[in-house]
């Protein structure tokens, strides 16, 4: 998800799409680490996805 469409999320869209990408992130590590993964950095991308979210959510408030 882009910059741009994360600021112009509600606080609550921000919660939900932030509660799904945790979710996201748990599952493709497990998948993981039973077997690695084609492209491994989604891994990274989820992670960074988070903190965007995060910092988002925390200027919101």
């Amino acid at each position: 998800m882009k910059n741009a469409d994360i600021k112009n999320l509600s606080k609550e869209d921000l919660q939900n799409q932030l509660a799904e990408a945790k979710a996201n992130y748990a599952k493709t590590k497990i998948a993981h680490k039973i077997s690695p993964l084609e492209n491994p950095i989604l891994i990274r991308d989820l992670r960074k996805s988070i903190a965007r979210l995060n910092t988002e959510l925390t200027n919101k408030q």
